[in-house]
């Protein structure tokens, strides 16, 4: 059976289109792209057999049926906001759904393990966790929440920031039995390093190092990378393929085992940023604020 209502991410798409005045300004709103949206209101006038905006090269408003659904749709997502606060409400408990999407490592190794404690906070709240290195889009696909890495372009979505998770550089054993351990930047071209290829840009990420007070972005030699899931690099290296630098979190356990070891210490000091991002224009709803600031915490706690 067909869902009634699967088209309500275009009704809020057609009235922030309308609210804002220009499909640029509501992509900007909303954290997605203009033509984005104006595929949304494409499918909600086949819905409705009716033309609801008028856009000429120089403005752009709704027809006389745009302005009479318009007013209609308003009242419906006030009401439905106002029944989603009176069930959080309830006895005092939380309730509801959170949809949020996470990269592969940090979902594994960061919010996995806080979601069970969420879940123990606030049992009520159904969290659907998708993990992914594909940036979603937040609004045209669904989700309350993301977590990004990097420092973030001017996307027009609020950002949370998590932590600045320390990189630390790595290899096993077997690998040092076999190759002189390096102990600068200049030694480390004469071994195998993994490097890791981002998907979304076609481009290795830079090695991080403090060297002598200098920041130094470090592209490393290869003939063997990954991409896609950058714990793979993690894996080659604990096999003897060679060097990689990862975050501190993935490499704790495996140094604590004893299956890597890290090099040249003296080479730290860099990290890389992540954050919990979501579209301004929506009102939170509860279940999602408090998942925000256990997800703060939480990773604030760890360092």
């Amino acid at each position: 059976m067909s869902r009634q209502f699967d088209y309500l991410a275009d009704v809020e798409a057609f009235i922030t289109v309308v609210e804002r005045g220009s499909f640029t300004a509501a992509a900007v709103a909303l954290g997605t792209t203009p033509s984005v949206l104006s595929r949304a209101i494409g499918r909600l006038e086949t819905r409705l057999g009716r033309q609801l905006l008028r856009r000429t090269t120089r403005s752009l408003g709704p027809t006389d049926a745009g302005r009479l659904y318009l007013e209609q749709a308003r009242t419906a997502f006030t009401l439905l906001g106002e029944a989603e606060r009176d069930v959080q409400g309830q006895e005092g408990l939380l309730a509801g759904r959170v949809r949020i999407s996470v990269p592969t490592t940090y979902g594994h190794y960061r919010v996995v393990p806080l979601l069970s404690r969420f879940h123990e906070l606030h049992p009520q709240v159904q969290v659907e966790l998708n993990i992914t290195n594909r940036n979603v889009d937040l609004v045209a696909e669904g989700f309350d929440l993301a977590i990004r890495l990097g420092n973030l372009p001017d996307s027009g979505l609020v950002a949370r920031k998590l932590e600045d998770a320390a990189l630390c550089l790595v290899a096993s054993p077997d690998y040092l039995r076999r190759h002189p351990a390096p102990a600068s930047l200049a030694d480390l071209r004469r071994h195998s390093c993994l490097p890791f290829l981002m998907p979304s840009t076609g481009r290795h990420i830079p090695w991080l190092f403090q060297d002598g007070g200098q920041q130094v972005d470090w592209m490393p030699d290869f003939t063997l990378q990954v991409s896609d899931d950058v714990l793979g690099v993690v894996s080659l290296a604990e096999h003897g393929a060679g060097i990689c630098q990862t975050y501190d979190f993935i490499a704790r356990e495996r140094l604590q085992r004893g299956t890597l070891v890290e090099l040249m210490p003296q080479l730290r000091g860099r990290s890389r940023p992540f954050s919990v991002v979501y579209a301004p224009h929506r009102r939170q709803p509860a279940a999602a604020r408090a998942l925000v600031e256990l997800l703060v915490e939480g990773t604030q706690d760890k360092g």
